[in-house]
Order: structure tokens, then sequence, then C-alpha cells
């Protein structure tokens, strides 16, 4: 078995409730960062790999999932949609870079940042994700995110292909995830999941 969708998408786009969508329409699990025990500091040792060399035992990080979204998977969708030639890209993105950054800024962000002070010792995975999304270690910077944020998405419509690439934002429900995996539309509920009121900080 191998992937059917690759996310391109960043954090706080909807991913989670993608990947409970996905897993009904799919029937097999979908993999998010949150399937990651260690998440978000210490991902282990094939994202350790990726992240340090751009490339991992794909197959083996993925092995009975038919969809992956959010990151840490998300930032290698180049290398994983090689990999796995049939896949869809789908790429979730908000409705601006303001309402995306400000989901950023009021959950993953302060997380992020935990890893700063001297003397942390729980993993610094996510802070790595976020060096490789902006482009340099001083990613916390509200224009840096801005503008990485602006090339990522830009970079997803420049180089997937147009045949096997789907835009999709938090509010398009079923529809056209049903239409281009060609399933039936469930009879129920998207499953909204992971609000930003859900998080605890």
């Amino acid at each position: 078995m191998s992937l059917r969708v690759v996310g391109a998408g960043p954090p706080r786009t909807g991913t989670e409730s993608l990947a409970v969508a996905l897993e009904t329409l799919l029937d097999r699990p979908c993999y998010h960062m949150r399937e990651i025990p260690g998440h978000p500091y210490d991902t282990g040792p094939h994202w350790a790999r990726a992240l340090a060399t751009g490339s991992t035992d794909w197959d083996a990080v993925f092995e009975g999932y038919a969809a992956a979204v959010d990151w840490p998977a998300a930032l290698f969708w180049r290398e994983l949609v090689v990999h796995y030639p049939d896949a869809l890209v789908l790429l979730s993105l908000r409705d601006s870079t303001d309402t995306w950054l400000g989901s950023m800024e009021a959950t993953v962000l302060p997380v992020a940042r935990a890893v700063a002070p001297a003397g942390w010792i729980g993993g610094r995975d996510l802070a790595l994700m976020l060096e490789r999304f902006a482009g340099t270690p001083d990613w916390d910077h509200r224009e840096v995110l801005r503008d990485a944020h602006d090339r990522w998405i830009a970079g997803v419509r420049a180089d997937a292909d147009p045949a096997r690439l789907l835009e999709w934002r938090p509010g398009d429900g079923w529809e056209p995830l049903c239409g281009v995996l060609g399933v039936p539309v469930p009879d129920k509920e998207f499953p909204w999941t992971n609000r930003r009121d859900d998080w605890l900080l």
C-alpha cells in the first residue's frame, strides 16, 4: 500500500479535521503530527533524519497509512510525491495569510517558543520544522513567518502537477475531497476538530 494523499499545507489550515475526514473517506489511517507519541518536540529517529538530511525511509514511516497531512510530513511533500507518484497533493490553506498567522500565534508558536530557554531538554523538533519552513533559524518574527507562508503556498502551486493538486480551505467540507478521490459524500457533518478554543496554553 502507498499514500493516496500527501498534504502540503502548513499547520492551522484544518489539517486535523482533514485527517479525520480522510480516514472516513479512505477507510485507513491518516498520518498527522498527533500520531507521533513525542510530538511536537521529539518526533522520533525517522523525522530527525529527515529534518537533518531531507529524506528517510518513507515506506517505514507511512506503513499502513492512506494519507499524510500536517507537519512534519507536509514539509517534505515534494519528496513524498516523487516517492508516491500516484498521490494527490492536498494544499490546505486559510483565507488569508493574516488569518493563518493569527491562528499560529494563538496555538503553535507559544508551544514552539518553549524550547528557547537554556536548559530545555525536551527536544527541538518543532523549532526545527519552523526553521525549515521559514528557511532560517531566526523564524520567530511576524514578517518572517508571513513571507515564509506566502512563499510556501506559491511554491506548492508552482511545483505541484496541476492534475494532482487540490486546494482546500476550512469550510470547503466534504465535496472537493470526495470529487477528486471519486468517493461518495458521507451522510454526516464534516468532522471539525482542533479549533483554536481547544488549545490550552
